[in-house]
């Protein structure tokens, strides 16, 4: 797998918590939006999969 470079311009503000988040965390700003898109990413492909699931069987609302 390759890697690519993603620049992003965000407020001062939000920096300021995306810091203190990952400095709780442990991990550097990068990573922790990295692990914070990833996980959406999952979340995504994992409710794309249960309604999917649920047309096939017919359950759900």
């Amino acid at each position: 797998m390759g890697t690519n470079v993603l620049s992003l311009r965000i407020d001062d503000q939000l920096l300021d918590r995306l810091r203190k988040h990952a400095a709780r965390r442990g991990v550097s700003v990068q990573d922790y939006v990295l692990q914070m898109l990833v996980r959406d990413d999952f979340d995504e492909r994992f409710s794309a999969a249960v309604e999917e699931t649920e047309r096939f069987y017919g359950v759900g609302g």
